[in-house]
């Protein structure tokens, strides 16, 4: 570990930010620099401050000297100047000396100091920032020195690697009592370089941003330095396959991730896959077991991984029962540990959710499991991080984290559990693969879907259009939820991969929508064998090759789910001139009802959706109405020009059925309003000859 301060660099971001201030500005570059680096913090870890006078919101010529300190929800890899609030300094520094200040009137006190009112919250360790003297402050959670505290003699290691640059104090919770301790240290040995807190991270200070940015640096690498010169190398097994063990495996744990205690009711996570050699390597130790039990690196990852990890061997992956008891009997451990220190929190206490976050499975690596990609991806770092930490401290003595009790009270700390109790999308953790979803239908679908949470697997025949539409829901959604993938339902070879792409992607599915569709206008005694086979191959085979992987992979799963075919009002009403349509259509109906019969010992529904005259919106029309519509009105002897307003007019409501009300059927059935199967919802404004019968 080196230092990353460039001057030219340092340079360019007093130019960037110069409206900020030179102190801000330089405030952001180290803030990054520390930011870039995974072993002093990740997601979100750490805080950075420093103290400045800026002009008065409202009385000219006045200036105030505030404190810049990271506010929730930015991490310094990538934080900008809105994300260091300013907060008035001297009422902080007044907080100083007080007998008690609780939780609750600490943030109380900080937010009222804002001088910006919508600002984010500031950090939970502010008063640590406040209360030293030093005009730069840094906070990480290195990993070089949580290996060196996270040991019996952890304070006795730290005073014989750092001397006297450094004070040591034991682990005290975030908070105003931290903040006490950190300024009572600072009080007695002014000097110092930084603060070590056990089980914890360290603390920096410094006069100028790269001093303090620097001294930071200098210390972790002495701790660096230290842990690699002990470290004992661990063989590493062959990787895996990640690939088709992938896909076999991963609907397994995701399904008993997702199985409860009450039948139909499922919940739903998403995976991230590490397969690095310190990954393997930690799963091959003989104690590996034993190892992810004892606990996290630091407190503050409890939050995102739980305390303790699962590890599955190879004799807990051989069957359904073998797996659902080790998931069992991790969650009755959990139990226990939540009835075992309840009491040492005051007021009510509603145990979290008792499932795992990280699993460390024998012979294939670690799998971490969140309720989005983004909070999978942190959790796997994370827990990557701590397993490479581990075998670090078991090198260099007996790893030995914060006790349960303790751990207990970061957990369920009032100021952690508000940062959880944010609006949950109904389809949080849902996983959809949808077909044909560059069409208007499709796309409809798909904004519905992703609109309330679900992560999503767009399909359609390889092409601009459906390169757009994924540029389009990365813009909406984030690429960490949107997967795009070319397949050809006519392919059953296209079909099944485009499933165990999902599988390996986000762990498995829970709604499919076979969408894809083509028509061809001609009477009977016109439509060629060609035509007729071209359109049986993508509206009923084609569904049928999706129900046939899709089952595959439900089945495996074994925890519910959702398909919805998208029929059509040509299944009741069929209309002269549309016969390859009408028949395809039909059959695909009746794939649905004879899959609805069968998915339904694994709790899967099976609908289906008929609408009628979905021409698109003012965003994407419909390729299929595009193509058939004229015909469809000439044949009928009318103005192709008047195509629409026929169709309305026609229904018995007199509205225009858009995409998005396919979508928004579509999501009736998938966030389980009902417990339906093999129903039929007619989406068409009312057409009497097709009413179901």
């Amino acid at each position: 570990m080196h230092s990353l301060w460039d001057d030219a660099e340092a340079s360019s971001y007093l130019d960037r930010f110069a409206d900020a201030g030179e102190d801000l500005a330089l405030r952001v570059y180290t803030s990054q620099l520390i930011g870039r680096d995974e072993t002093l913090v990740l997601h979100g870890g750490g805080n950075t401050s420093v103290k400045t006078r800026v002009r008065d919101r409202v009385r000219a010529g006045v200036e105030i000297d505030v404190l810049c300190v990271k506010g929730s929800g930015w991490n310094l890899v990538d934080i900008e100047p809105p994300g260091l609030p300013a907060v008035r300094l001297e009422p902080l520094r007044e907080l100083r000396g007080l007998a008690a200040l609780s939780d609750d009137e600490m943030v109380n006190q900080i937010r009222t100091q804002l001088l910006d009112a919508g600002a984010p919250n500031p950090s939970i360790e502010t008063l640590v920032h406040a209360f030293a003297p030093h005009k730069f402050v840094d906070h990480t959670h290195a990993d070089a020195v949580l290996a060196l505290t996270d040991q019996p003699d952890g304070q006795q290691r730290c005073e014989q690697l750092f001397g006297d640059r450094v004070a040591i104090l034991p682990w005290i919770m975030p908070g105003y009592p931290l903040a006490e301790a950190v300024a009572q240290a600072l009080d007695e040995r002014p000097s110092i370089d930084g603060i070590v807190l056990l089980r914890h991270g360290v603390i920096s200070f410094g006069g100028t941003a790269r001093d303090s940015y620097e001294r930071m640096i200098s210390l972790c690498a002495l701790a660096e330095t230290e842990v690699q010169r002990a470290r004992v190398a661990v063989a590493v097994p062959p990787s895996p396959d990640g690939g088709s063990a992938a896909e076999g495996l991963l609907p397994r744990l995701r399904g008993a991730m997702a199985r409860t205690a009450e039948r139909g009711v499922y919940r739903r996570f998403v995976s991230e896959v590490r397969q690095s050699e310190v990954v393997l390597g930690f799963a091959a130790r003989p104690d590996a077991k034993e190892l992810c039990q004892r606990g996290p690196l630091t407190p503050d990852h409890v939050i995102r991984t739980k305390g303790h990890y699962l590890h599955l061997s190879v004799s807990d992956l051989a069957d359904r029962e073998s797996l659902d008891a080790a998931f069992e009997g991790y969650e009755q451990r959990y139990r226990d540990y939540f009835e075992s220190n309840r009491n040492r929190m005051p007021g009510p206490l509603t145990m979290l959710d008792p499932r795992p976050r990280v699993l460390v499975v024998e012979g294939f690596g670690l799998v971490a499991f969140g309720t989005d990609p983004k909070s999978a991806a942190a959790i796997a770092d994370i827990a990557e991080h701590t397993l490479d930490n581990i075998s670090a401290a078991e090198s260099i003595g007996r790893y030995d984290p914060l006790p349960a009790g303790e751990l207990f009270e970061m957990e369920y700390w009032e100021l952690e559990q508000r940062k959880l109790r944010k609006p949950i999308p109904s389809l949080r953790g849902h996983v959809s693969v949808i077909t044909g979803a560059a069409g208007a239908i499709g796309r409809g679908v798909a904004i519905e879907l992703g609109e309330r949470g679900a992560c999503l697997v767009l399909s359609d025949l390889e092409g601009e259009a459906l390169h757009d539409l994924g540029r389009e829901f990365v813009e909406r959604f984030g690429s960490a939820r949107v997967l795009v993938q070319p397949a050809d339902v006519c392919s059953a070879a296209s079909v099944d991969e485009l499933f165990a792409v999902a599988a390996r992607r986000f762990g498995g599915v829970d709604s499919v929508v076979p969408n894809a569709g083509i028509a061809k206008v001609a009477e009977l005694s016109d439509l060629s064998d060609e035509d007729f086979a071209g359109v049986m191959d993508v509206n009923l085979q084609g569904v049928q090759r999706c129900l046939r992987a899709a089952a595959r992979l439900l089945k495996l799963q074994d925890a519910g789910g959702d398909i919805v075919v998208q029929a059509s009002k040509n299944v009741f009403a069929p209309g002269a001139g549309f016969g390859a349509y009408s028949a395809s259509k039909a059959g695909a109906l009746q794939l649905a009802r004879i899959a609805a019969m069968e998915l339904a010992p694994f709790g899967v529904r099976v609908n289906a959706i008929n609408a009628d005259a979905v021409f698109g919106d003012q965003d994407r029309s419909s390729g299929l109405w595009d193509e058939v519509g004229p015909d469809r009105m000439r044949s009928r002897g009318l103005d192709p020009s008047q195509m629409r307003e026929f169709y309305r007019d026609r229904s018995l409501l007199r509205v225009e059925v858009t995409p998005r009300h396919v979508g928004r059927a579509v999501a009736f059935f998938v966030e389980g309003a009902t417990p339906t199967t093999g129903a039929v919802l007619p989406v068409d404004a009312g057409v009497a000859g097709a009413f179901p019968r």
